[in-house]
């Protein structure tokens, strides 16, 4: 009997589908089947699809183009629709695709045939599923969501522990693992549900061995072995390998990215599997998934691994042997591009056998900003080693980095850099700071209170090449904690300057914080800085307050939001416990001092003389005796601007124990004249000075001294409401006029 007969004997139709030019050729009984007349016929593909329900069509050429894939058959069940919209009968295809060209997969033509399924009798069960139903919505779902798990894992550990808890719907293996390829030998990735020692066979194979794992990375073909039968019967060598696991089906896939196998993944089942189209399906797309997953977290990898490299080759490690300091860095690239950038921070041994410490931040987060600090920072090494004052060392760089950007790129987009530079003498605490359009240093104190020090300060470097950068000198007093950094640790979050220091201030004051008693506050805080540990402690505190737990790590509050590049160094001078909380007796209490230089020619400093002494009276009982306070230092200092032709020196100092302290200011000047009591008319604009230093003051006078005079005041925490000052005695003053106050 011919071939054909047999089909017409059986009611089975004959089709061919040519992809490339869209059309389908249908025997008779095909065109029956389609709602057709039963003859022969041509028809496009478009006009096939007429005849069938949209869904199902839909469903088709997935089936079909999985099948092209694989080599293997493409079958679905297909409903016919008449032109109402009626489904006039189901039908079931199988085809199988043949390739016209073995580069070029969409040049194919499918041949197949088509059966009608008869209708289910009354009080029978049918033996197929439902064309369409829950289970397909469930393995949508399914997909989305592992598609959403496995786009957000960053590692190759976390694309694992993903593909390790992938519930597929009605079929979930039991047994996964992931092979990879190096050289000519397959190895293990990742696995799941085996022991360690149960994988050790499959470790490191030949790429050559009969095993269903190397077919595929050979072949690039998936592989269905759907009993123990048919795995023992076309793997009989390595069949002795998996049969101990007790499974019943397997399926091996490819893991092809950009056109390349990178390895396979193996899915086995304790229950048997048939492997249906709806089921390969499935695994093709989590196979296609896993597979884009492993290739971005290896190339993340890699690229980590390099940026890291090269960060770390431009980083210095600081000297912890420092005497009688302690030293702490940290680097945190950015999240975005090559995590490369321009952030750097710096350890200098200068030829007086003082310290520098460099912290700085050139423009941009790419290569060029890298290169850029490398180059800067090997001239900055230079220009100290020469044994330059801090200011010549910021001039000389910005001549640098101005000659480079002219140099080397034309004058087009220039970059700048903000730069810190810090002399520091070890023995005496005595800082030399000069600055370049870099944030301010802070200051934890020996109690814990936090200051940010205001510093003179010029130009980011590159933009003039002939800048001065004026010099600031501090003292870090024992037991205090400097901390410099760039601005990643400070705006990182939507956070300005203001706020984002408020946000530091509160991680720092609180660590190793203890009450007036001697025990711990109500919130939970890590040890004393009272060592170098303790000092890498706050270090890793402050790093993590801005960026939080990893988002793929562990959950919380925050997200890892690597905005921009964070440098950070913290100094601590010994001799107290580095910034430990408020514990301890009265009588070794630390002393909590501020010192600020207001020059004439910087008179906007004011407003940083009240910010002082407001943040020194941060935990002051009485808020009004802090507003009392920072209204006479503003006084006392823009008189010493208006009347005298010297700068003026505001000393702040807080001795006692909460509740009981003290608080001296003392304001000094140049000048030799003294003031004397007046009496100012209801219009008038000055003259009023002393008038609120005897009504705001608890004590307050005016000291002569060989260079000038110091004005000074004391308020009393404990003082009772309405208590007299304590008043000096004016009769020893000239009857030069008092300074005016300000306005």
């Amino acid at each position: 009997m011919r071939t054909k007969d047999l089909l017409a004997a059986t009611a089975t139709g004959l089709w061919r589908w040519d992809n490339v030019s869209g059309q389908v050729t249908l025997d008779a009984e095909t065109a029956r089947l389609l709602g057709l007349p039963a003859e022969p016929v041509e028809l496009s593909e478009a006009a096939v699809r007429s005849h069938l329900h949209p869904a199902d069509f839909a469903e088709i050429t997935g089936i079909v183009n999985l099948a092209v894939t694989e080599s293997t058959i493409a079958e679905a069940r297909l409903r016919v629709m008449d032109s109402e919209g009626r489904v006039l009968r189901i039908v079931r295809s199988r085809s199988r695709a043949f390739l016209r060209s073995e580069t070029d997969h969409t040049d194919y033509e499918l041949v197949g045939t088509v059966q009608e399924i008869p209708e289910t009798q009354p009080g029978t069960a049918s033996p197929y599923a439902p064309v369409t139903g829950d289970w397909r919505r469930s393995r949508e779902a399914f997909l989305l969501d592992a598609g959403r798990a496995l786009a957000e894992a960053h590692s190759t550990a976390e694309v694992l522990r993903v593909a390790a808890g992938l519930s597929m719907p009605g079929f979930s293996p039991d047994g996964l693992a992931v092979f990879g390829i190096e050289g000519d030998r397959i190895s293990v990735i990742g696995h799941h549900g085996h022991q360690q020692g149960d994988i050790e066979p499959f470790v490191d194979m030949p790429l050559d061995t009969e095993y269903p794992a190397a077919e595929v990375i050979r072949t690039g073909r998936a592989i269905y072995l759907p009993t123990p039968e048919s795995y023992r019967r076309r793997y009989p060598a390595t069949w002795p390998l998996a049969e101990p696991f007790n499974r019943t089906s397997w399926a091996f896939l490819p893991l092809v990215s950009a056109g390349r196998t990178i390895g396979a993944w193996m899915a086995g089942f304790g229950t048997p599997v048939a492997f249906t189209p709806d089921e390969r399906a499935v695994l093709t797309t989590v196979a296609r998934m896993l597979a884009q997953a492993l290739a971005r977290a290896g190339d993340q990898e890699s690229r980590r691994e390099l940026t890291d490299g090269l960060q770390r080759s431009m980083m210095p490690t600081v000297q912890p042997d420092i005497p009688g300091m302690t030293v702490a860095a940290r680097y945190v690239p950015t999240g975005g591009g090559l995590e490369v950038g321009g952030d750097w921070y710096d350890m200098i041994t200068l030829p007086s056998g003082r310290i520098a410490l460099v912290i700085g931040d050139v423009q941009g987060h790419d290569v060029r900003a890298a290169g850029l600090m490398g180059q800067l920072r090997i001239a900055l090494r230079a220009y100290a080693s020469e044994g330059h004052h801090p200011d010549a060392v910021l001039s000389r760089a910005s001549r640098f980095l101005s000659g480079i950007n002219d140099t080397e790129f034309g004058g087009e987009d220039p970059r700048f850099a903000t730069c810190l530079y810090i002399e520091v003498d070890p023995a005496t605490g005595l800082l030399d700071i000069a600055r370049a359009g870099h944030p301010d240093p802070t200051i934890r104190m020996a109690d814990g209170t936090v200051l940010v020090r205001p510093t003179a300060g010029g130009l980011p470097l590159g933009i003039v090449p002939d800048t001065d950068y004026p010099t600031t000198r501090l003292v870090l007093e024992p037991g205090e904690t400097m901390l410099v950094c760039t601005d990643g640790l400070i705006e990182t979050g939507g956070h300005d300057l203001e706020s984002g220091w408020a946000r530091l201030r509160h991680v720092i004051e609180t660590y190793g914080a203890e009450d007036v008693h001697g025990e711990p506050t109500e919130r939970v805080v890590t040890p004393a800085l009272e060592d170098a540990a303790g000092l890498e402690r706050l270090a890793d505190a402050l790093v993590q307050a801005v960026h939080g737990p990893s988002s793929y790590h562990t959950t919380g509050p925050f997200v890892d939001r690597r905005e921009d590049d964070i440098a950070m160094l913290l100094l601590c001078r010994e001799g107290g416990s580095c910034g430990v909380g408020s514990g301890g007796t009265a009588a070794h209490r630390p002393v909590r001092r501020t010192v600020l230089t207001v020059r004439q020619s910087e008179p906007e400093r004011i407003a940083e003389a009240r910010r002082q002494v407001r943040d020194v009276l941060h935990d002051w009982a009485d808020e009004d005796q802090v507003d009392s306070a920072v209204l006479m230092v503003s006084e006392m200092v823009t008189n010493v601007l208006m009347h005298t032709d010297g700068d003026a020196l505001l000393v702040a100092e807080i001795t006692g124990v909460p509740g009981q302290r003290r608080i001296r200011v003392d304001v000094a000047d140049g000048s030799d004249e003294l003031p004397h009591r007046r009496t100012p008319g209801e219009l008038a604009s000055s003259g009023r000075g002393l008038v609120l230093m005897e009504l705001l003051a608890g004590a307050w006078g005016v000291d002569p001294r060989g260079d000038g005079k110091s004005t000074w005041f004391e308020l009393y925490e404990d003082a009772a409401d309405g208590a007299e000052p304590s008043l000096p005695d004016l009769d020893a003053f000239s009857d030069d006029s008092l300074p005016e106050p300000a306005a």
